[in-house]
């Protein structure tokens, strides 16, 4: 089974990601991909340089992320020069790591994105036999944020750049609220798992039943 794991920046996706490796599923993260195929002697970063020029490349030869970030952020035609490089190399690479999982595995992908890519070339969303969201009100999400390090500036205009909730419900299967402690939300992935996987048997069934169709859980 292969579920599509997305939600907004600081709404608790990677930590669903973690309980899900936890419960034996097979995690694949984007963003550490997307790292992944722009480090030093990749064609990926040779790519990148040249589109961008030598001002995103760092002192040690690797890719200056702040450098590109400020050419990237507020210019939708460069980030899209970006994205054109970087998504087909993540997308050939989490193929690669689904294809080497066993046949029976859970396999979570991980990706912030998803439901910005709908109707792009980029769109994903039929690889998945379902789709769980996590989501968190805003406020709560900037407090995670600058918990993290991140200026509230930045954390909004972060925010601002990627889909809404109401873009991310829409194409849930399931909607985990992520509005109380670690050890709640951790609950409630068992709890989905549970009723996911809980009988081997219905495991293969159990994706497609009408009661997991745009499900809201926890909160």
């Amino acid at each position: 089974m292969r579920i599509g794991l997305t939600g907004g920046i600081g709404a608790g996706k990677s930590a669903v990601a973690r309980r899900f490796v936890e419960l034996g599923a097979v995690v694949v993260d984007a963003d550490a991909l997307a790292r992944e195929v722009v480090e030093p002697g990749t064609t990926g970063l040779a790519s990148v340089l040249a589109e961008f020029g030598a001002d995103v490349m760092s002192p040690n030869g690797g890719l200056d992320r702040a450098a590109l970030a400020a050419i990237v952020f507020n210019d939708a035609e460069r980030r899209a020069a970006l994205e054109a490089i970087i998504h087909p190399l993540v997308r050939q690479r989490s193929q690669a790591l689904i294809d080497e999982a066993a046949n029976d595995a859970v396999i979570v992908y991980d990706v912030p994105l998803l439901a910005e890519q709908v109707d792009t070339a980029t769109d994903r969303r039929d690889e998945f036999d379902l789709i769980l969201v996590v989501e968190a009100p805003e406020a709560l999400r900037l407090d995670r944020l600058e918990a993290r390090g991140v200026s509230r500036d930045d954390a909004v205009r972060r925010m601002a750049n990627q889909a809404t909730d109401a873009q991310r419900r829409d194409i849930a299967d399931v909607v985990i609220i992520n509005d109380d402690s670690l050890d709640v939300l951790k609950a409630t992935v068992d709890d989905l798992w549970w009723e996911l996987f809980g009988d081997d048997d219905e495991t293969d069934d159990q994706a497609d039943d009408d009661h997991l169709d745009g499900d809201t859980v926890g909160g």
